[in-house]
């Protein structure tokens, strides 16, 4: 019974760093770079305006300087990085990131992070699901991307669905497989829960208010049904 709840302290504790890590570190940065950019930028707008004509002080500060210029320069480095020689500088400073031994675990880690937040945004996942992965009576936590009416689709025997299934902690990475449908079952969880499952290796479990006995398979196609009630 103490391990128990030794266990069920530590777990929750674990899901309060994986909460509030991420929060306190996007506070921090946010807040050095306002701060910092506010201190540098604010005067010299300030004598900007004061050299056309304003008739302000030259202790005054402009509120609000270090948050527009953090959101301008985020927005250019995005300009930047999205061209043909902002993509190879950016790949070189990363090949030099990866040979320093500390920064390295830094930059990687961190970029994995802002990585999984970005792609959980996309449309391209539709619905979290159950498969038998890697073999039978062992299940992982799937993401349906989209039905398969391609070569795959045409040589299997089965009607097939294209299911993604992530890697913990990482899920950018992972396997494809195509699943028979009528072997998949759907989870009510949503994309977001789904990939907070996956990254927290099962710690953050979604709510779920059902019973063990809710346990539904795919929706069978129309003639499968059609076949069942005659």
């Amino acid at each position: 019974m103490l391990i128990k709840i030794k266990r069920r302290i530590r777990n929750v504790f674990i899901a309060g760093l994986l909460v509030t890590i991420p929060i306190a570190f996007t506070f921090f940065i946010l807040n050095f770079l306002f701060k910092n950019l506010d201190r540098a930028l604010s005067p010299a707008f300030t004598k900007m305006l004061i050299f056309f004509g304003a008739p302000i002080q030259e202790s005054f500060r402009i509120p609000g300087v270090g948050v527009m210029m953090t959101l301008i320069i985020i927005f250019l480095v995005g300009v930047f990085t999205t061209n043909i020689f902002g993509k190879k500088l950016v790949h070189l400073g990363e090949r030099i990131l990866q040979k320093i031994p500390v920064v390295r675990s830094i930059y990687t880690g961190t970029k994995q992070v802002v990585s999984t937040i970005v792609d959980a945004d996309i449309e391209t996942f539709s619905k979290v699901v159950l498969i038998e992965f890697p073999r039978k009576e062992l299940y992982a936590i799937g993401f349906i991307t989209c039905e398969n009416k391609g070569e795959v689709q045409a040589r299997t025997q089965e009607d097939v669905v294209n299911v993604f299934v992530p890697t913990t902690p990482n899920p950018t990475s992972g396997f494809l497989v195509f699943a028979p449908r009528e072997e998949i079952i759907e989870l009510s969880m949503s994309i977001e829960e789904g990939v907070k499952y996956v990254v927290s290796g099962g710690i953050i479990t979604p709510p779920f208010s059902g019973g063990r006995d809710i346990k539904v398979k795919a929706v069978k196609q129309p003639e499968d049904i059609k076949d069942l009630t005659v």
